[in-house]
This record gives C-alpha cells, structure tokens and sequence, in this order.
C-alpha cells in the first residue's frame, strides 16, 4: 500500500486558492520555480506584479523557526542591506508574515529578478564579502533562538548512520563507503563547525551563487530558509572555486571586502574543507530521506544507482586529500 506524499495535495487549484486566501486575486497564471525542499511558485496577480508564493515542506520547520528566519531577513532588509524578505500575507497591511491553509504553511514574497553573480570576477567577490559581512555584523546583534546550529553530528555523523541503516548503498559499496566516510568523520573531528573555537553567529545558512542575483550592480540575497547558527565562513566558502591558487585569490578578495564591515577570523579557514565534506555527505542522505517525494525521482534520475554510489565514493577519496592539505592562507590580510 503506497501512502500519497503530501506535496501531491498541493494543486495550482490550492495554490491560487491560497494566495487568493491572502486578499490578492490571481489571474491564474502560475509557474513553478526550481525548488524541491519546499515548493515555490510564481502566481500571477490582477492589476499588479505576479509574487513568489513558498509552500513549507510539512514537518521540516517548527512555526517559531520559520517566523524567526522571517523576523531575521526583516531586520536586514530593514537596515538597507539587499535581501529579499517576506511580505505581510494580508495586502496592505502589517500582519503576520506566514499563514496556513490545506495543511501548508505559506508565506509571499516580491518577486526578484536577477543573475548570478560571476565568482571570476573580483569586484563581484569584494562586492559579496562586503554585504555578507553587513549581514554577519547585523547577526551579530541578532542572536538565533530557535534555528537550528550547524554542527558535525547533524550535517556529517547523522547523514553517514542515515545511509548505513537504510538500504540505498549497494552491498558491494557499503564497506568502501563506511571506510571512506568513517575517514573523513575522524578528521573532521579535529576542527568542528561549533567548536567554542569559532565564533557562532547568525547566518544565511546556504549561501552558494544560486541564492545570490545580481542587479542593479549589486548582489540581492535570496532564500534564507536554511538560516542557522555558526561560523563566519559557512556563508563565504560555497563561492570559492577553481584550483588552490584561484581559490586563495578569491579568498583574499572576499575576505577584503567582507573587513570594511567586520572583522573576520582568518583561523576559520581550516575549516573551509571540513565544511565541504560535511556538505556532500549531507547531501546524499537529504536526497535519499526526500526519495519517497516523487519529485526527487523525476529531478534526480542518477541518484541511486550503482553509479552514483561508486563515484560518491571517488568524490570522499578527493575530498579526504583536501582534508589533508593545509589550509588557504590570506598572505595580504
């Protein structure tokens, strides 16, 4: 007996049905975006520009946590920093900011339109380093109270006991994936996320180039629905890439940029590939506890076969060298 996910009761009939709920009249055009944690569309509006509509995934977030990620991108957008923050869900008034309907919480954004950033040009990185340390330094001020932390048992010791205990990996890869990963964990291990080492403080969360669009010369920061607590770096390292040389120079420019609003602790640059790690391995196990959402079937063709798990395991092999390298230095800082 096959149990129906959620997500398949929501029909562009109960999304519109939803933002008109809102006092907004659709015109019923409706698109939907590149989402698959939760589910995002675009819905046309009468007489005014379309929203964003975002659909919370049941049972991922509390109602606390998301009004705390609301309240957070607010208090950016308040200071004049570029984010994209919620709209009051009633048109034209101060009311709260989610809502519920068909068993979903909801909430609207503006629409957004914008590039990504081009991570080869370094006045885009100073740029980057510049409005992230504007949004650390107002995090500073903002402590989390009920988001989440990044931590290792979560992101790295969870996610491997997650693909151990099911039955995604192949037998005959199981005991090169548990060596492998088992690896990776011990050194990981000797410098963790939430070590007292590092300063927590709040954070984006995922700031990889896809939640950054670039317009009007400058970035707009996008989808804070993974805001956490941690180190600074967590929001810096996802725009790094190229060889080690590349990386060290975009680095220097964003930490540069990042200075003229904060000070940035160059030792949580050891952490950068401990922080990579982490997010492959929690990858994997969040596209195999999404696989029963029939969307990660269809988005996800490669997942899941022996292939995928044999070149998994390639990938924890580069990502044990890296491990093993020193870290980037910022010799102009």
């Amino acid at each position: 007996m096959t149990t129906e996910h959620p997500y398949a009761l929501l029909t562009p009939d109960v999304v519109i049905a939803a933002v008109e709920s809102t006092g907004r009249r659709s015109d019923v055009r409706i698109f939907a975006l590149n989402s698959y944690e939760n589910r995002v569309y675009q819905v046309g509006i009468e007489d005014d520009e379309p929203v964003i509509a975002k659909f919370y995934r049941p049972g991922r977030w509390t109602l606390e946590q998301i009004y705390e990620e609301h309240r957070f991108t607010q208090h950016l957008y308040d200071l004049e920093i570029p984010v994209v923050a919620p709209l009051a869900i009633a048109k034209g008034s101060e009311a709260p900011t989610i809502a519920s309907f068909a068993g979903f919480y909801f909430s609207i954004y503006p629409r957004q339109g914008g590039r990504a950033p081009e991570l080869d040009n370094l006045e885009h990185l100073h740029q980057l380093g510049q409005f992230i340390g504007r949004i650390h330094t107002a995090g500073i001020g903002f402590p989390f109270k009920h988001r989440i932390d990044l931590s290792m048992k979560a992101y790295g010791h969870d996610s491997v006991a997650f693909l151990l205990e099911t039955d995604f990996i192949p037998h005959d890869l199981r005991p090169a994936y548990e060596a492998i990963s088992a690896e990776i964990l011990v050194i990981i291990e000797e410098n963790t996320p939430e070590s007292s080492e590092f300063r927590q403080i709040s954070l984006h969360g995922d700031c990889h180039p896809g939640n950054v669009l670039w317009r009007d010369d400058r970035p707009h920061f996008v989808d804070f629905d993974d805001a956490m607590t941690g180190p600074a770096i967590q929001d810096l390292w996802m725009l790094l890439s190229g060889d080690r040389a590349s990386r060290q120079q975009q680095m220097s420019e964003i930490v540069e940029g990042y200075e003229l609003f904060g000070e940035f602790d160059t030792g949580e640059l050891r952490l950068i590939e401990p922080l990579r790690a982490m997010r492959v391995l929690n990858y994997s196990a969040w596209l195999a506890k999404r696989w029963s959402d029939p969307a990660f079937p269809l988005s996800f063709p490669w997942f899941n076969t022996p292939r995928y798990w044999s070149e998994h395991i390639l990938e924890l092999k580069e990502l044990l060298t890296g491990l093993q390298e020193p870290p980037l230095a910022m010799p102009n800082l």
